[in-house]
């Protein structure tokens, strides 16, 4: 028999009439995450060995405000010849060297179960956030951020009625893949439902129908109620780091009611949502004293054909996966186990949320190294 509350520092365990206690921060154990059906291992006594691996450089700091060469600044040319214009806030464009066009051709089907072929068509659009190359989303004002969820909402309502899904997301710094510094994201908008969604689909909906409230709604009650993986809050949102996090400074932002869409976002629950990003972005920066890397993006319902049906299983939020463990130079690396077996994490969700996510919101913080 196990005693276990979702709020867990330790786990009683009857076992053959001898108690057991299973220290949650120093033993290894499974985590259940019910966005996608798997299970996280987490070894929380791994961080106790030494460091001997990769050292990454850290993030370039002298990046100019405005460089004639980059192709994403103001006045800029692109690589289709196309010249920016001398924007003052965001500015959106069709990506230059899109993953998905709108009119490809279908590939038809060879019709055996192992060699099966869908067609795949969509959109891909580039979104700056600000026309300066040296700033990001936590140095700029909560008002700049509202216009880059506004922006965000109007993309969702824009490609939502032609494509089923329309992802949002940034990757941020080169240890992420971002080869360019100018505060950017991207918007991909496809004719299917691609893998993590449909499988987000299905488990939101799954745990509606068993359970009777859509799950992150429940979710986000329950872990507002524990505050033991609480990051930040205000009135209309929420950050988490999820009970099953795989990645150390992985985060979750919930709004407190229910929303299905960015587009359904009131006036005020999106200054809140800019007024929680900078708060959030600005303690990731504060960490290690570095511009945080990390991928984000967004989950909504899905839109196209499913805006008629009903999706109130869903729920808005968004997902931030940073890539730093120990310090600055020091990552995670998704390798070996957790690519041939599953996901693992060192040290445990409540381990990063409760001591360094109290890093002080504005910069000065003096915290360099963990463990």
């Amino acid at each position: 028999k196990h005693v276990l509350h979702y709020n867990v520092l330790y786990v009683l365990v009857i076992k053959n009439s001898t108690l057991l206690c299973l220290v949650v921060s120093e033993h290894q154990h499974l985590r259940y995450n019910p966005l996608r059906d798997s299970w996280v291992l987490v070894s929380a006594h791994r961080m106790k060995r030494p460091w001997k691996g990769q050292v990454e450089k850290p993030p370039e700091d002298n990046v100019p405000r405005h460089d004639p060469n980059n192709p994403l600044c103001p006045g800029s040319t692109r690589a289709n010849g196309e010249v920016n214009p001398e924007y003052d806030s965001t500015f959106l464009f069709e990506n230059d060297f899109p993953a998905l066009q709108p009119d490809a051709p279908d590939p038809g089907s060879d019709h055996h179960p192992l060699f099966q072929s869908k067609a795949a068509r969509g959109v891909c659009k580039v979104m700056c956030f600000h026309p300066w190359s040296d700033i990001t989303l936590p140095l700029m004002q909560p008002e700049e951020i509202r216009k880059v969820i506004d922006k965000w909402a109007e993309l969702i309502e824009e490609l939502g009625p032609t494509y089923p899904w329309v992802q949002i997301f940034e990757n941020k710094g080169a240890m992420m893949g971002c080869s360019n510094p100018h505060p950017h994201c991207q918007v991909w908008a496809s004719s299917f439902l691609p893998n993590e969604p449909a499988l987000a689909e299905r488990c939101q909906r799954e745990y509606l129908q068993k359970h009777g409230e859509p799950m992150l709604l429940q979710y986000a009650r329950m872990e507002a109620q524990a505050q033991e993986r609480l990051v930040l809050e205000n009135e209309h949102w929420l950050v988490v780091v999820p009970y099953w996090a795989t990645w150390p400074f992985q985060t979750l932002l919930l709004p407190r009611r229910h929303v299905l869409r960015l587009p359904d976002l009131t006036s005020q629950e999106r200054d809140s949502l800019a007024s929680i990003m900078k708060r959030l972005l600005t303690k990731y920066d504060n960490l290690f004293e570095v511009s945080f890397p990390y991928s984000m993006g967004w989950h909504g319902a899905p839109t196209g054909s499913h805006l008629k049906e009903d999706m109130s299983h869903w729920q808005l939020h968004a997902h931030y996966y940073p890539p730093l463990l120990r310090s600055a130079s020091v990552r995670k690396f998704m390798v070996g186990y957790e690519m041939l077996a599953q996901e693992q994490r060192d040290l445990t969700p409540e381990q990063f949320s409760l001591p360094h996510f109290k890093c002080h919101f504005g910069y000065g913080c003096t915290s360099q190294v963990l463990f």
